[in-house]
């Protein structure tokens, strides 16, 4: 996980910690009992059934048949995503979003393959949730949905009104079997890329509740902007939390800064002097007897 991402996500934390000791409710969730409620349905279902198959499909699959899974629903997402940068008049992103679909349509195995990556093209990530932002709708109470997690108003119409519409796996496949097949396989695989994350969760989150509503708020402003938020965010307290990309962009400036120069070795000791015999101790004589007493 990026650097960035955590020192975003532990911000994320106290901000909501300081939030709910010094005013109470969010004002950004007026529905906060309801969405509790669902919060702990959602855990309860993910303890009991979600979370153990996905522990099962990491286990039984092997790991490179899993990136491939996660590159294909990756590259489904693709054509909404272009759709989205189409609606928001981004026309060089969308020209890079049909590039990238097609390069890893073509050469990638159907998707299976992220070519498209090595060849240094970039990933965008769009909904229609986000062209809606864009446009300036205002994303309204915060909301958690049954099983999907959280959401918001503007969010949740977006994804209901066009973002099912457009998915693939709703137009293109016809068999009601394999569609719905394809929509458990991508939730499961889901799932599974979010068990590291989970750990992270678990270990720094008081109240899980919310840390994932701020976090998610702010991820979603983030990628309405483009990840131009400048600005960070005024907590109750005062104290003004960092927005992820100003975040970022502290970890490129340390990654680039030059490391520090190692310490010099410290200087071999000097040898010792080279020095003659030491001198020896003159002898001293020994005293001369005195002389015999004269006999009378």
């Amino acid at each position: 996980m990026p650097v960035a991402v955590i020192r975003f996500c532990t911000a994320s934390f106290v901000a909501a910690l300081v939030s709910g000791c010094a005013l109470g409710p969010d004002k950004r969730d007026p529905f906060e009992p309801m969405n509790r409620k669902i919060y702990a349905f959602n855990t309860a279902v993910d303890k009991a059934v979600v979370k153990p198959v996905a522990q099962g499909y990491v286990k039984a699959v092997p790991e490179l048949v899993r990136h491939g899974v996660t590159n294909f629903f990756n590259n489904l997402g693709t054509v909404g995503t272009a759709l989205n940068d189409a609606f928001q008049l981004k026309g060089g992103k969308t020209a890079v979003d049909i590039m990238r679909l097609a390069t890893n349509t073509v050469f990638g195995l159907g998707g299976l393959i992220d070519v498209a990556t090595e060849l240094k093209v970039p990933r965008n990530n769009e909904d229609f949730g986000q062209t809606l932002g864009y446009w300036g709708v205002k994303s309204g109470p915060y909301l958690v949905l049954p099983i999907l997690g959280p959401s918001d108003v503007r969010d949740t119409v977006g994804l209901v009104g066009v973002d099912l519409w457009v998915d693939p796996v709703y137009w293109g496949v016809d068999d009601t079997y394999v569609q719905w097949t394809l929509y458990g396989v991508r939730f499961v695989d889901t799932r599974a890329n979010l068990l590291e994350a989970e750990k992270f969760l678990e270990q720094a989150a008081i109240d899980p509740y919310s840390f994932l509503r701020d976090t998610y708020l702010q991820r979603r402003d983030y990628l309405i902007h483009d990840g131009k938020v400048d600005s960070g965010v005024l907590t109750p307290a005062g104290t003004k939390q960092k927005s992820l990309r100003e975040l970022e962009e502290e970890d490129l400036r340390d990654n680039e800064s030059p490391a520090p120069a190692a310490p010099a070795p410290p200087a071999a000791p000097a040898p010792p002097a080279e020095t003659g015999p030491a001198p020896q101790p003159t002898p001293i004589p020994p005293p001369e007897p005195a002389p015999a007493p004269e006999k009378q």
